[in-house]
């Protein structure tokens, strides 16, 4: 499968706050296909994994604040759905 534009955003953004040792971003949106805040774009539902040093000591909550701190606008706005796995190295 391509990936989209969002898909590759939220990547950039993602490696350029949080130089990760792992991140995988996986596009959910077919498997949401006319449900609740599928826009029809194929790109409104995601799940992000990432490991960050960034994250060493920081609580789950705060972890996906930082996260969508770093997505500015596309939690919410251009994404309807965001599932966030975050953790330390060593997790």
């Amino acid at each position: 499968m391509t990936k989209g534009p969002i898909q590759t955003e939220i990547e950039t953004l993602l490696i350029a706050e949080f130089a990760p040792t792992h991140l995988a971003v996986t596009n959910d949106s077919a498997t949401h296909r006319g449900h609740s805040g599928d826009d029809g774009s194929g790109e409104s539902h995601f799940t992000v994994e990432i490991e960050s040093s960034a994250f060493a000591g920081v609580n789950r909550v705060l972890r996906q604040r930082m996260v969508n701190k770093a997505l500015g606008d596309l939690p919410g706005d251009r994404v309807h759905a965001l599932a966030i796995k975050a953790r330390a190295p060593g997790e």
